[in-house]
């Protein structure tokens, strides 16, 4: 073992150790029965780690000969360093001081924790009662945290609050549901107190910090940047990326069109979706149902592309699909590093029961599973051969290489006839491409007050708000739900540019298949391209651009 990597492997236990909430998530084992302190000191203490880390990194690569560091050092220590140094930065501009966002922030987070361990009649429950008697502290630390930053003037604005004090309050409900299937009473008299801490802090957010948030959501163009930094892992042109992100839009819509019209010639995009939309074939009522016809399609696709445009591993030839007991969105876990836990699509549904049309689900299968997350970060799980433990498990760290690899997944999978029925096609595009496309124009615009372009139809010469960005996303993104449009919105705003990182992620991974197809010619092959580039693991795209391209 390298120093190096002995170096990677330590940061993760102890980063694990500071982080459990992360650590579940990364599919670290050994913290279960423990949650991450997300108040001052547990900030401080991960803060610490990780310039302690760094100063060791340092004096690692100075006294190494340079004719000594192999490809795979190199890859190692660039991304080690990327990830310190900008968590590092986060920390030193207090970017994460307010705590809350809607899909990151540490209420989600905890609850995600115990969703995790939530396995029906295999719950453990030792380990979730554990879990649940923490919650109350850990609750406690994350209001320590917000009283920290308003005694700074740091308080978050005023939706994300909002949205937190909802959190708390949903909460109660899956937690009492978890409880009466647990085995003994100390489970519920751990989700009683658990559930008393949530109504407390919401009535904190709602009574304290709710009258001095701010109205203005707009975090500006230096935060903005450094949420770059932390999701993609580059430096952008805010301007070039914003005027790509109209371009793309319009080209995609374009696609939209043509195949409207090939499903019901002379019939509008909308016509066809609301067509489709209505149409038996396309539709599915129950839970249950609907999870076994996920399940269809991602055993479907592992079958279908195995050894002919991927070789995939034995342990990955399966995928669990789930249904989340709360209404939490679609989202993937990769398996654990010791496969106890299985890679896992969440998927979810209204509590009465979904009676969902099926025709926009394969592309989105395609970006979750295989080829998309399921593969990627499965891959990256097994390759203890050239990626070191940091590597094989900090994909959640590097969004702009996993969900522009999620993204790319669902393209590929259009170039390679997938899409058997024109309305796959049209639903790949319409709730893949046209909404990602949407996010480059909404996150970038939104959180600069950038001004509307001239030819757009849209507002034109008006600086972007959220009101304008609800308006537009409901155009745009291929769906009639106020929730969905109002929660998307929300998301954007707490999280500066992690709503662009599948579109610009894409676009990186297309661009260097492309620059590698040139440089190589007739002997360029696509299966090989791809595994080479699974094998380099998780990384920020400058240096996924780099190692693709130039090495």
């Amino acid at each position: 073992m390298s120093t190096l990597t002995a170096l990677a492997d330590r940061y993760v236990d102890d980063l694990a150790a500071l982080d459990p909430c992360m650590a579940a998530t990364m599919g670290i084992a050994g913290q279960e029965a423990r949650l991450t302190d997300y108040g001052p000191d547990g900030d401080a203490a991960r803060t610490e780690l990780r310039r302690r880390t760094l100063a060791e990194l340092d004096e690692i690569a100075a006294a190494r000969p340079p004719g000594e560091v192999t490809a795979a050092d190199r890859i190692a220590e660039a991304m080690l360093r990327e990830r310190l140094e900008t968590e590092i930065a986060l920390a030193e501009s207090r970017a994460r001081a307010t705590l809350l966002d809607t899909t990151e922030g540490p209420i989600n987070l905890l609850r995600q924790a115990i969703e995790l361990l939530d396995q029906g009649a295999e719950t453990p429950w030792e380990v979730m009662h554990s879990r649940l008697l923490g919650l109350p502290d850990a609750l406690t630390q994350v209001r320590a945290g917000l009283e920290v930053a308003r005694g700074d003037g740091l308080v978050a604005a005023r939706r994300q609050v909002r949205r937190n004090v909802q959190a708390c309050m949903n909460a109660p409900a899956y937690l009492s549901g978890l409880a009466d299937g647990a085995p003994d009473e100390r489970v519920r008299d751990a989700v009683a107190h658990a559930n008393q801490a949530l109504t407390d802090l919401a009535g904190y957010l709602g009574d304290v910090l709710m009258p001095i948030a701010p109205e203005r959501d707009a975090l500006g163009r230096d935060r903005y940047a450094l949420g770059v930094r932390d999701y993609l892992g580059t430096r952008l042109d805010l301007e070039e990326t914003y005027a790509w992100g109209w371009e793309e839009l319009a080209r995609i819509e374009a696609e939209m069109a043509a195949i409207a019209g090939e499903i019901r010639p002379g019939a509008s995009v909308a016509e066809v979706t609301a067509a489709l939309d209505a149409d038996p074939a396309y539709r599915i009522s129950g839970a249950e149902e609907f999870r076994a016809y996920l399940q269809e399609l991602a055993d479907q696709a592992i079958a279908d592309l195995d050894g002919v445009h991927f070789d995939i591993p034995e342990a990955l030839r399966r995928i669990d699909c789930r249904i989340p007991p709360t209404e939490s969105g679609i989202y993937y876990y990769a398996p654990a590093e010791d496969l106890s836990r299985p890679g896992t699509v969440w998927w979810s549904v209204p509590e009465s029961g979904p009676d969902a049309a099926t025709w926009t689900v394969p592309g989105v299968m395609f970006h979750e599973g295989v080829p998309g997350h399921h593969l990627q970060l499965g891959v990256t799980t097994l390759n203890t051969s050239r990626l070191n433990r940091f590597q094989r498990l900090s994909s959640e760290l590097h969004p702009g290489h996993a969900e522009g690899w999620g993204l790319y997944a669902e393209r590929l999978m259009d170039e390679l006839g997938f899409y058997r029925e024109p309305a796959h096609r049209l639903g790949m595009l319409a709730n893949g491409q046209q909404l990602r496309a949407a996010r480059v124009v909404l996150d970038i615009g939104l959180h600069l007050e950038l001004p509307i372009p001239a030819g757009t139809g849209f507002h034109e010469g008006e600086r972007w708000n959220a009101e304008l960005g609800r308006e537009f996303l409901a155009l745009h993104c291929g769906r009639d739900s106020a929730a969905f449009v109002n929660y998307e919105i929300d998301r954007y705003l707490g999280r500066p540019a992690q709503a662009i990182a599948y579109k610009v992620g894409e676009r990186v991974w297309l661009a260097a298949r492309d620059a590698v197809r040139r440089r190589e010619g007739s002997a360029f092959d696509l299966k090989e391209f791809h595994r080479d580039a699974l094998d380099l693991g998780p990384m920020g795209l400058d240096l996924l651009r780099r190692e693709l391209v130039e090495a």
